[in-house]
């Protein structure tokens, strides 16, 4: 029994680690990616204005300002182009 349930801690720590670390960049191939204008597009959508898109991490970055003028940097999924991560700059 000691055994079973410490293979199963290490088994979920491994997965949360995973889990984590395809957090980090996306994997998507270039064939399946959005146009930048799609990403713009999106953008303005949201309400947002766009002073730069670049990428990183294999994702979409948007730097923007939102519709209250607040500084944000955004990341994109670039295939699907759903929002992974949304921060607010200082």
């Amino acid at each position: 029994m000691r055994t079973s349930l410490t293979i199963l801690i290490v088994m979920t720590a491994l997965g949360v680690a995973s889990a984590a670390q395809a957090d980090e960049a996306c994997t998507v191939a270039m064939a399946d990616w959005q146009p930048r204008a799609a990403v713009q597009q999106m953008a303005e959508a949201q309400g947002w204005t766009v002073r730069r898109i670049k990428i990183d991490d294999g994702c979409y970055e948007i730097k923007a300002s939102d519709a209250q003028g607040r500084a944000i940097e955004v990341k994109v999924d670039p295939s699907t182009l759903a929002i992974l991560e949304l921060e607010f700059e200082d």
